[in-house]
């Protein structure tokens, strides 16, 4: 395993965003480079990953430098997966068309090239890594037991951020991870936890029946399936009196200004399944970068205004995705969301009066924390969650997810986002107009 970083010793001052809280480095250790002082390779990274043309290949060999990375391939060569153990089975990038083809996930050069590891979280990127929830509240996992819910005392735990996972076998396209470990909440709950994750390329004939669409041609395609198993270990039932875990699935992707996050929900009376969408994670998101349709939502991925939204479990359907118009690249992410389930972990920073009252999607779009702060990214995400896991010992629960890109021109993507999203291409291009 590589990524074996030193630690910085310095102050670090982050600024959060619920499910991936940026973080903004106001160093004061010569550990840490200040800002601005980067060299021209780390400026050509930023600006390659800003204008979303970075190859796979080239995403490949410079995360190579510092991680030992599992590749899945197809028979063709074309559907390529870049995955790291050492970052909890994480996927980092993939590609649709071979070594040279488009790059889909977004990576933290800087922070690779720091080799520094951070306090509070460490954001190396990657369209989809394996978290844990909730993140606030009296059931935290983030939070330890009395502390004020303030962003000196909120940590990534270790488990989630730079313990690495087990290889527990490989072949051309899956590989499974397992790992042992346990976590204490804020409350004083000991879990004791087994995971396994497999992550799995699927074939493009696999793909379309996922989605339920008919081939077409000139598509350029790569799609993955990861199911995720948490095993309760301990002797000990997990209860909601002490505190449930969720397994969390986040994607971090290159945005670009015509990026649209699409994301259908259920429709109906606000009485009845409460309100459409929670977008008041950072203050209430701007109308020209939100719109509410008829069942289906649209916010801004342009990765220049922070801003997060969430669907609850009434609201959600099982499906979500971002289109970027001028590059031809359509983005679905699909998962098990269980029939008649309510119970979520509810990530807020407080004392909850319902703690089980959670997202199922969320969505957040990356930005200055405050005017004339350093975003992380830029980026935006696309997150998942499980239901709540009331398990007994020796029980399971298991979160599958489909993530897939989709590259071509505008009518041949055109059926595809009919039949996904239950919109036109117009709809979506014509969003924010």
């Amino acid at each position: 395993m590589k990524l074996k970083l030193p630690r910085t010793i310095g102050r670090i001052v982050i600024i959060t965003c619920s499910a991936l809280l940026t973080i903004s480095c106001k160093n004061k250790s010569e550990g840490v480079k200040e800002e601005g002082a980067t060299d021209e390779r780390s400026h050509r990274s930023k600006n390659e990953t800003k204008s979303n043309t970075i190859s796979y290949v080239d995403d490949v060999a410079f995360m190579e430098n510092y991680l030992d990375l599992v590749q899945l391939s197809d028979t063709s060569g074309k559907s390529k997966v870049a995955i790291s153990a050492a970052l909890q089975g994480r996927v980092m990038t993939s590609s649709s068309s071979g070594m040279n083809g488009r790059s889909y996930g977004w990576i933290n050069r800087e922070l690779f090239e720091s080799k520094d590891t951070l306090d509070h979280i460490n954001a190396f990127g990657g369209e989809e890594r394996f978290w844990l929830g909730p993140e606030g509240g009296q059931y935290s996992i983030f939070f330890e037991k009395g502390a004020e819910f303030t962003l000196d005392n909120w940590f990534t735990p270790r488990l989630i951020d730079l313990e690495p996972f087990d290889v527990k076998s490989s072949t051309e396209n899956k590989v499974i991870f397992t790992k042992r470990a346990s976590l204490t909440n804020y409350s004083g709950f000991k879990f004791d936890l087994g995971i396994e994750r497999e992550v799995a390329l699927l074939s493009t004939e696999e793909i379309l029946k996922e989605l339920g669409v008919a081939a077409l041609p000139e598509l350029k395609m790569v799609g993955y399936r990861t199911t995720n198993i948490l095993t309760n270990t301990g002797q000990k039932d997990w209860k909601k009196d002490t505190g449930l875990l969720s397994i969390w699935l986040l994607g971090m992707f290159n945005p670009s200004p015509n990026t649209t996050i699409v994301i259908p929900y259920v429709s109906g009376d606000e009485e009845e399944l409460g309100m459409v969408v929670n977008d008041t994670y950072f203050g209430k998101v701007p109308a020209e970068r939100l719109i509410t349709g008829e069942e289906v939502l649209y916010f801004s991925g342009d990765g220049e205004f922070r801003s997060k939204i969430g669907l609850s479990p009434m609201r959600a359907k099982a499906i979500a995705g971002s289109y970027d118009s001028e590059n031809g690249i359509l983005t679905i992410v699909k998962y098990n969301k269980p029939d008649g389930v309510g119970d979520y972990v509810n990530s807020m920073w407080e004392i909850q009066e319902r703690p089980f009252a959670g997202d199922v999607i969320n969505a957040y779009n990356d930005g200055e924390p405050s005017p004339g702060e350093k975003p992380l990214g830029p980026f935006y995400e696309l997150e998942t969650s499980s239901p709540a896991l009331a398990l007994k010992s020796g029980e399971s629960g298991t979160h599958i997810q489909l993530t897939c890109h989709i590259e071509g021109d505008r009518a041949t993507l055109g059926p595809i986002i009919k039949q996904v999203f239950g919109v036109s291409v117009a709809a979506i291009e014509n969003a924010f107009n």
